[in-house]
């Protein structure tokens, strides 16, 4: 039983969560983004954080796209 996560947007490109297991994805990654920032004033090894940052941003991309309910695409509303 697959059970989706995110719902695509009505308008625009992308999805948003519609369930509490979408909301926690999308709480980890706000954190987890938060957290790196942090550590970046500490180390300023900011070509190491840009590849982290870009690799969080892909996964979040990544779990949005399998665990929404129909395709991502374009939309300019319902017609």
């Amino acid at each position: 039983m697959n059970k989706y996560w995110f719902r695509p947007k009505i308008y625009g490109y992308g999805a948003y969560p519609t369930t509490w297991e979408g909301w926690l994805v999308i709480i980890i990654f706000i954190a987890l983004v938060i957290w790196r920032a942090t550590d970046l004033e500490k180390h300023l090894d900011t070509t190491r954080h840009f590849i982290e940052l870009i690799s969080l941003v892909l996964i979040l991309i990544i779990i949005s796209i399998i665990k929404t309910e129909g395709k991502w695409k374009w939309r300019w509303g319902k017609t």
